[in-house]
């Protein structure tokens, strides 16, 4: 009852100071106003960043083959092919950490249509899967294949729109035909552009087609295990002929090696491989729960013993993303420090005010005093008055700081996110200044001698 009778008087006497109590509460709606807007900002722009690197492939993992030695020297990396589109099949069911598998067939030659051509940065043999696995499912136009026409080996393919503009001129290129190899590809859709990745590569420089046709009717042979440095002779199947066309004709798509050969070393494509495997983990916090349900698994199928080294390696982009994301952290913490600097400076006027109250209200301290009130009761409506101004400068921050917030976001178009948190922090930030900058004052009003107050003129 005594404390709400102190609270009565509290805002009966900020209410005969309307504009003293309006001009004190401004630094608090700024402060408050700005933490919640610097914040939402922040977050805003962390996400969006947590956004473009999950669309150059934040949450993906790649499987590559390791490295062969063969006589003790070692051929480079993906030369021990090993990885097959079984290991992709079960890496789907038996890895509950992953989210989508793609194996990938690479291959590296020339796009032909009509009197152009176009040497692509990345000509992908793949599945439907790719799509999902780089957050790419929206299409600029047409479709992706499907798996049906994965495992008829149809030839069919989709391209960036950095091919669209180098064979088509930036036409339609849906429903016409490329050559690849002398094998005609019908191309049934065009990716949506996405730019440069981390590493500044044009990833709209790209042809995706079903891995099986690359890998059979393509290439013949895996990209990875092209050893430049070792010395070898063009036979007649790399020449590019007719008798490529047909997929049926009998070829020697793998060397035949010779019985000292096998004697000596084991061979390093023992079976249909893929040059990698393309995975993305179902959030980045299970990146490393996917690694090691990976690593069991391709080595219990690989059956290596527990002394023998992986015959392959998984690649993710944990540093990078880290990065990033520190990147982002840091340049809140930094808004926020500038915003809370804006707290301050509202809970010094506030301190001024009250002072400036108490030396105005001293003959009013000194009646009160006369007629009974204790110096706590003096205390605890001076710091009622300086809690309450801070408060309502509090929730008026909070409506001004997400009116802010929302025109950041329609006129100049930032990416802006709700923060509840910095809404509960600055509006328990905001009290904490009235108790922290009004207790001086209310203090300094409490210990006022009533005879010397009366006097006060």
């Amino acid at each position: 009852m005594k404390s709400y009778r102190t609270l009565k008087t509290a805002l009966s006497a900020l209410r005969l100071n309307i504009m003293r109590s309006v001009l004190t509460t401004l630094g608090i709606v700024i402060g408050v106003a700005a933490v919640i807007t610097m914040m939402e900002i922040g977050n805003g722009a962390s996400i969006a960043i947590q956004r473009t690197m999950a669309t150059m492939g934040a949450n993906t993992l790649v499987i590559v083959p390791a490295s062969a030695a063969i006589a003790g020297v070692t051929q480079g990396a993906g030369t021990m092919m090993t990885l097959t589109p079984q290991d992709a099949d079960a890496i789907t069911k038996e890895c509950p950490a992953v989210s989508f598998v793609a194996p990938i067939v690479r291959a590296r030659t020339q796009v032909v249509y009509g009197n152009r051509n176009w040497v692509p940065t990345y000509i992908y043999g793949t599945t439907s899967s790719f799509l999902q696995v780089r957050e790419w499912t929206d299409m600029d136009e047409g479709e992706m294949f499907t798996e049906h026409e994965v495992r008829n080996s149809s030839k069919v393919c989709l391209i960036g729109q950095t091919i669209v503009n180098e064979l088509f001129g930036g036409q339609s290129p849906v429903g016409k035909e490329v050559r690849i190899r002398n094998v005609a590809f019908r191309i049934i859709g065009v990716l949506q552009k996405k730019g440069a990745n981390v590493m500044g590569m044009d990833q709209d420089d790209i042809l995706l087609a079903p891995w099986t046709t690359i890998k059979y009717r393509v290439v013949a042979s895996s990209l990875a295990s092209a050893n430049q440095s070792s010395s070898t002779t063009a036979s007649s199947t790399d020449v590019n002929t007719l008798s490529q066309i047909y997929p049926n004709t009998q070829q020697n798509l793998y060397p035949v090696p010779s019985a000292t050969e096998v004697a000596d070393s084991p061979k390093p494509i023992r079976f249909t491989t893929v040059d990698q495997i393309l995975i993305s983990a179902r959030s980045a916090d299970q990146i490393l729960s996917a690694i090691q349900q990976i690593t069991f698994l391709l080595r219990e199928r690989h059956h290596l013993r527990g002394s023998d080294l992986n015959d392959f390696n998984i690649r993710d982009m944990t540093e990078i993303t880290a990065a990033m994301r520190s990147t982002a952290e840091l340049m809140t913490k930094l808004l926020l420090c500038v915003a809370m600097i804006s707290l301050v400076v509202g809970g010094v006027g506030i301190m001024n005010i009250m002072l400036v109250s108490v030396t105005e209200r001293t003959h009013e301290i000194g009646l009160r005093m006369a007629v009974g009130a204790e110096p706590n009761d003096i205390l605890r409506q001076f710091l009622s008055e300086a809690v309450v101004l801070c408060l309502l400068g509090g929730i008026m921050g909070i409506l001004v700081g997400r009116g802010s917030s929302y025109l950041v976001n329609t006129v100049l178009h930032w990416p802006t996110a709700t923060s509840v948190g910095a809404i509960v922090a600055a509006v328990a930030v905001s009290a904490s200044v009235g108790v922290i900058f009004g207790f001086y004052p209310a203090w300094k009003a409490s210990r006022l001698d009533p005879i010397e107050a009366l006097r006060y003129e």
